[in-house]
């Protein structure tokens, strides 16, 4: 799974945003706002990972169990999906 191009992740005033550019701006109209964790799933997605790089990722990075990493990996992916932000 990766981060479609034209998509770009911003740090502004403490806030984590998404924002298209390029073409992709004719498709997608608005910003996406994301937490830490949430940004920090995003800079691995762009490089291209799967569900199982993004559970170890969090488990390395954050004091979380292996369930609720999984969880919380499956709910972030899911939304990227729906707003056809990963291919």
């Amino acid at each position: 799974m990766k981060i479609k191009d034209g998509f770009i992740l911003r740090e502004v005033a403490g806030s984590f945003i998404v924002v298209a550019v390029g073409e992709a701006v004719k498709n997608f109209n608005g910003i996406v706002n994301l937490n830490e964790t949430g940004a920090f799933l995003w800079k691995i997605l762009e490089k291209g990972a799967e569900r199982e790089d993004l559970i170890k990722a969090l488990l390395s990075e954050y004091e979380v169990d292996e369930k609720t990493a999984a969880a919380d990996v499956s709910a972030f992916t899911d939304k990227l999906r729906e707003a056809k932000l990963v291919l």
